[in-house]
């Protein structure tokens, strides 16, 4: 909405010439911003390298704080997303000043779908379009006065850069997880063992030497923590290429471009996570993160213990997980995910007599059912598969199973509320148990066994229930063979001594299982990092040599995905890369000895997930062509301390949106280099922060499309553009939806400090807020105040004086700073800046000249806050070296603690009298003072006292007989 500046026109600009205004504030903060690009001001020295300094300052306490990757977008930035840039800043400057050897840079994730899509429209090439992006972030974010190392700063589609994500990657590919020692360990070590013959070989009788090469490349694809393997991926034929889950919305569409997404699959690229799931979970206890995010990292790894199941059919059998192996007598059928691969190997010409109508969907053949309901499941994305639905679905698929315990013949079945995603893709199902079971088992005429006494008055004939019964207190009942018998026993009893017994019998065993897959890591895309693999002749995987980094993206003639009808699930990408021949095939010489030989290379490209798995290393190091880091280097800036034992970045600040993903991804990464031996902290981020979002009021007209929020007039409480009445809704800030304000425009108005201070008071940091141009003035006017309490407006002149100040401006003073340096190191600028605004107010009405023991330490408080305004004014005081690297001031506590306090007196609960007290006054010296009162001793009217509670100091209660 339209407005304009007050406090500008306060009083006119010819009466003072040198007020603090926006033209003051701009030539300002532009020549401090050259200052301290020229003198280097905030480079932070490493220990040893190029970027070694100051050994001085390397030796004080170091600080690693750190912002989520941003990615450069075209449309710049509106004034909600430097919020997160501006409080990381706020609290490193306040590191510098408190003694700190502080790191604070910012890199840009750059390899995005945004750019790729332009270049497919436009035939631009992506890095002109997103290196453009950068330079304009890089200005907008300057303007602001951030103190970042620019010497540190790279983007990750910078060779020099993404050489070192794939060298990462090999070093994955290139490792597998000993379950024995509990960490990656090097692919050559496993290859030895079973050479040596100390390792069976899994899958074959021969020796390993006698294995064709094909077959070891089969046998090390299982152990490898990269591989490639055939998987169900979400195949988006609009998008033309495969999409990770999080980028299909909750209704199987993809996220950008509302494609159908279907199940397919594909070859691809998988990061074996799971592998440490343990670990990821563990871990989570020593990290200093907000317990919300580590509650989501919990849940979508998902540990659960139960045991493996072994059900046989057809010369094969069914393996399933169950939480619950104690309910194996109630299992009367099985149902397998639509995608299980066992599902091919089960599918006869025809029903088997006794196969009930309903079990078919109405088909001739098994087959035909079978691969109609396939056609059918592929088209849901997992959401819609895993929710309630009224009506449950399914085909039998003509085979039956053995239920081990009982030699019940069960039928299997497959439905789509079964995921390949959890588990083994295949379950038991107790309907008297489970909820979904029971109406699928009701749906298809199924037998329902009850093996858990009823708790409820319902009684164990299932044919009169209305639903499933399940409780973890409750006795089995109905669970016995001639070998063993769970009846009359608990749950975790019975659940001990059935997986006791499946051991026993080799049809299973207890084990645990998690919700956590694999990491899906290919995009059939041109805009990412290339794979560092070749194939040969027999499509064997090779590594690219150190020597051969970074494999560069060629250039194409088409940077698009082949793309297909969108819902033509029957189609496979084609990729960009795929085209250009005479990169794809090549003759190279490994240095495995075997001299030059013909490859293909891997056309799919890393996910734009990649470069942020290990930014902040690069950070450490960001020149080191020799090495991902130098030990030395990164041990001294996230190697572990008392009480991180972890190590990690000392703090990390971004948005709640990556809680799971980019997190769990970047855990990962730092665990393999950790066990690889290549870092020393096995965590990325000791202390993560979330901040909240800035909103903003979306105004929209009679058909909901929305209007530009500056040209909106408020009239009466309503709303109105043009002339029309238009209704308003907080939300998110954007270009879309024409409510974006630029931090250009409120620096241009107020100036950049005025923005920093108003966006650090709006409120707590971790909590969204709406954004208010009109409110913006108040923190300008913080600024004007500050800089009339230190200079004349009419002369420019300095009117600090040499006199103390009096002892309620020391009081004011010292407890300013006292609460201010508390409230920076918790990240409570909003209420840094009320104390300030309180200092300040104190000043300017107490009048007269400022004394400088006052001024000085005014200013230094300011400075981690507003930057620009304070190393102006600091010069001024007289001192040559930047505010910068002040030492922020350290409150006197004589003058922190009040004089006198008051103390309520109460008889009765009713107040009678208040004292001034000393803060220090005993208890008993209270008592004597509130009884001596003579408000008190009127009140009390010579009543007798039963008891006396004292609080010194601020509280006396007489209870009276």
């Amino acid at each position: 909405m339209s407005e304009t500046n007050p406090a500008a026109a306060a009083v006119p600009a010819e009466a003072a010439p040198h007020r603090y205004t926006a033209a003051m504030a701009a030539e300002i903060e532009a020549r401090w911003q050259d200052f301290w690009d020229a003198e280097g001001t905030y480079a932070a020295p490493n220990p040893k390298g190029d970027l070694a300094g100051d050994a001085e300052l390397v030796a004080r306490p170091k600080k690693f704080i750190m912002d989520m990757f941003p990615y450069p977008s075209g449309a710049g930035l509106h004034v909600g997303h430097p919020l997160g840039y501006i409080a990381t800043d706020v609290f490193a400057r306040y590191q510098r000043m408190t003694g700190h050897n502080v790191l604070h840079t910012l890199g840009f994730d750059a390899f995005g779908l945004p750019a790729e899509q332009h270049a497919v429209q436009t035939g631009e090439h992506p890095r002109v379009t997103t290196e453009a992006a950068i330079t304009n972030m890089k200005s907008q974010l300057r303007r602001l006065g951030l103190g970042h190392d620019k010497r540190r700063s790279f983007a990750t589609i910078d060779p020099d850069y993404y050489k070192w994500t794939q060298w990462i990657f090999l070093q994955i590919f290139n490792s597998w997880y000993d379950d024995e020692a509990n960490q990656a360990r090097p692919i050559a070590e496993l290859v030895a063992r079973f050479e040596s013959g100390e390792r069976p070989v899994p899958g074959h009788t021969r020796a390993w030497s006698e294995l064709t090469a094909t077959e070891r490349a089969d046998v090390l694809g299982e152990f490898r923590l990269a591989y490639a393997s055939d998987a169900p991926v979400n195949w988006c034929p609009g998008l033309g290429t495969v999409l990770a889950n999080e980028e299909v919305t909750a209704d199987g569409r993809s996220e950008r471009g509302n494609f159908p997404v279907f199940k397919a699959k594909l070859r691809q690229w998988n990061m074996r996570i799971t592998a440490y799931a343990d670990r990821l979970l563990d871990d989570l206890d020593a990290l200093d993160w907000p317990e919300a995010i580590k509650l989501q990292q919990r849940n979508w790894i998902g540990r659960s213990e139960g045991a493996r199941v072994d059900f046989p059919v057809d010369g094969e059998q069914i393996t399933v997980f169950t939480t619950r192996p104690d309910t194996l007598f109630g299992a009367t059928y099985m149902v397998l995910a639509p995608e299980h691969p066992l599902v091919d190997k089960f599918t006869p010409d025809a029903w088997p007599e006794g196969t009930h109508d309903v079990w078919t969907g109405g088909h001739a053949t098994p087959a035909e059912a079978v691969a109609a309901y396939r056609a059918q499941a592929a088209s849901k994305s997992d959401v819609e598969r895993q929710a309630e639905a009224k009506d449950k679905t399914g085909v039998f698929t003509g085979v039956y199973a053995t239920n081990p315990v009982n030699g019940e013949q069960v039928p299997v079945f497959i439905a789509d509320y079964v995921l390949m995603g959890y588990g083994t893709g295949a379950i038991m199902a107790v309907p008297a148990g489970d909820q979904r079971d029971f109406e699928f088992a009701r749906a298809f005429e199924l037998p329902i066994h009850c093996i858990v006494e009823p708790t409820d008055d319902r009684g164990t004939d299932t044919s009169t229930w209305e639903n499933a019964f399940g409780s973890y207190d409750a006795k089995i009942i109905n669970s016995s063979n001639e070998e063993i018998s769970l009846d009359g026993l608990g749950v975790v009893d019975a659940k001990a001594r059935i997986t006791q017994w499946l051991e026993r019998k080799g049809i299973g065993e207890g084990t645990v299982n998690f919700r956590l897959r694999d990491w899906l890591f290919s995009r059939q895309r041109y805009w990412g990092e290339p794979f560092p693999i070749v194939y040969d002749e027999d499509g064997i995987a090779h590594s690219l040599p150190e020597s051969m980094l970074p494999l560069e993206l060629p250039e194409v003639e088409d940077y698009s995905p082949r793309t297909f009808d969108p819902d033509d699930a029957n189609t496979s990408p084609e990729t960009p890369l795929s085209r250009n021949e005479d990169w794809v095939n090549v003759t190279l010489d490994l240095g495995d000895g075997r001299g030059p030989q013909k490859y293909r290379r891997e056309t799919n490209t890393m996910p734009n997930w990649a470069g942020s798995c290990w930014y902040e290393l690069r950070y450490l190091d960001p020149h080191n062509s020799e090495k991902l880091v130098d030990p030395e280097i990164e041990q001294y800036w996230m190697g572990p301390r008392e009480g991180r034992p972890h190590g990690g970045v000392d703090l990390y600040v971004g948005g709640a949106e990556h809680a799971v993903l980019h997190l769990l991804y970047a855990r990962f990464w730092s665990k393999v280099l950790f066990d690889l031996g290549h870092v020393s902290s096995a965590e990325p981020f000791h202390k993560l922060f979330n901040q909240g979002m800035i909103q903003a009021y979306v105004y929209r007209d009679s058909r909901g499309f929305p209007v530009p929020a500056a040209e909106v007039e408020e009239r009466d409480g309503a709303y109105y553009y043009q002339g029309e009445k238009v209704s308003r809704l907080l939300g998110k800030m954007g270009k879309s939806l024409k409510n974006a304000v630029t931090p250009e425009a409120i620096c241009a108005e107020y100036g950049a400090d005025t923005l920093r201070l108003y966006e650090m008071a709006m409120g707590p940091l971790d909590v969204s807020r709406p954004w208010d141009t009109r409110a913006v003035v108040g923190q300008y006017r913080l600024l004007q105040r500050l800089w009339r309490n230190i200079v004349d407006e009419s002369t420019g002149e300095l009117t600090v004086v040499d006199a103390e100040p009096d002892e309620d401006t020391l009081r004011a003073l010292h407890k300013a700073i006292d609460g201010v340096r508390q409230d920076l190191e918790g990240l409570r600028f909003n209420t840094a800046i009320a104390k300030i605004t309180e200092l300040n107010n104190h000043l300017t009405k107490a009048g007269g000249a400022l004394p400088r023991s006052v001024a000085e330490p005014l200013v230094l408080l300011v400075a981690p806050l507003a930057p620009h305004i304070t190393e102006e004014l600091w010069r001024l005081l007289g001192h040559t070296d930047s505010v910068v690297h002040q030492d922020l001031p350290v409150a006197d506590p004589a003058y922190v603690v009040d004089e006198s306090v008051t103390c309520v007196v109460q008889i009765k609960g009713k107040v009678k009298a208040r004292l001034e007290v000393s803060p220090a006054i005993s208890d008993e010296e209270l008592e004597k003072a509130a009884l001596a009162d003579e408000a008190v001793v009127a009140a009390l009217g010579g009543a007798g006292i039963r008891k006396v509670i004292v609080r010194a100091p601020k509280l006396v209660n007489i209870v009276t007989a």
